[in-house]
């Protein structure tokens, strides 16, 4: 079997995907390789804001304009954990380098950062992550259960949480509409 890294691609869940975890979900894949694969999902905001989120970890937010910013369910696994995506990289206590420019960071100087008015320029922060164990993914894939694009950024920190999924379909040059939920092998 071919060997796949879809390490910084978008995995776009299929209409016949009925896991309430991941239906109708956009994944950004922030690690791949022959143990697994580790993503969050960057379109399903929470209730909860980057205000509220401050306040319960105890850090005031000086940088008023990521108040009423979402956080979002980055998916079923350590769901009571923070994982904050971001560009750039920079320089944290605990992160993952997706790539020369985005990485992953689950320790806390990086919020603290961010409340003092610094940190990363772009930021996500969801509460959980998505994690498939060896094989998982790529079974899931032969299954059709998933598209898999090159993940763009913009589509994460600069579009509206509700353009998407549907951003991330035409990167591949797919229309929403024309997705079905039947699939066939040749």
């Amino acid at each position: 079997m071919q060997t796949i890294n879809l390490t910084d691609h978008f995995l776009i869940a299929m209409p016949k995907m009925d896991d309430p975890h991941f239906a109708k979900t956009l994944t950004y894949i922030c690690e791949h390789n022959e143990a697994g694969a580790l993503g969050v999902i960057v379109n399903r905001p929470t209730d909860l804001d980057m205000e509220a989120l401050f306040e319960q970890i105890g850090i005031p937010l000086e940088r008023t304009e990521l108040a009423k910013q979402a956080v979002y369910y980055g998916g079923p696994v350590q769901n009571e954990r923070g994982f904050v995506l971001h560009q750039p990289t920079g320089d944290w206590q605990s992160t993952m380098a997706v790539n020369d420019t985005l990485g992953l960071t689950t320790s806390k100087d990086i919020l603290e950062a961010v409340g003092r008015g610094h940190g990363p320029d772009k930021l996500m922060v969801s509460l959980g992550y998505a994690g498939w164990s060896a094989g998982q993914l790529e079974a899931e894939l032969g299954q059709n259960a998933w598209l898999s694009v090159k993940a763009d950024p913009q589509v994460i920190f600069d579009m509206p949480v509700a353009d998407r999924f549907a951003a991330a379909l035409k990167i591949l040059g797919v229309d929403p509409a024309m997705l079905s939920d039947d699939a066939g092998h040749a």
